[in-house]
């Protein structure tokens, strides 16, 4: 056997041998192609399907808010669309503190 090896019959022995590069031969004339309109049918307007919606989670939170100290108190319940209890919390102080300045978590219940 052979013991020096051109390197073309190395890459021969790798990768095989190449495949014939395509020609590309020059685009044939295509006759032109008459524009086809198609027209959506005309339909009756039916009374709508109702989708059924899909399930929510949905969190109910329970706040005590109130603007004076040790004042009176007043229960606000908020309800988020979210699993996360810390995120319904959370959203639920936001909101509160647009209007009261003292606001307290009662109770993160689910629905």
């Amino acid at each position: 056997m052979n013991s020096e090896l051109t390197e073309e019959e190395m890459r021969r022995a790798l990768f095989g041998t190449p495949q014939p590069e395509e020609q590309v031969s020059t685009p044939q004339v295509q006759e032109p192609v008459k524009e086809v309109v198609l027209a959506k049918p005309v339909v009756a307007p039916a009374a709508k399907k109702k989708m059924a919606k899909a399930f929510t989670p949905r969190l109910r939170v329970t706040l005590r808010v109130g603007n004076e100290f040790e004042g009176k108190m007043i229960e606000l319940i908020h309800e988020a669309d979210t699993l996360s209890s810390l995120l319904a919390e959370q959203e639920a102080v936001k909101a509160a503190r647009k209007k009261y300045k003292y606001v307290e978590v009662e109770s993160v219940k689910s629905m």
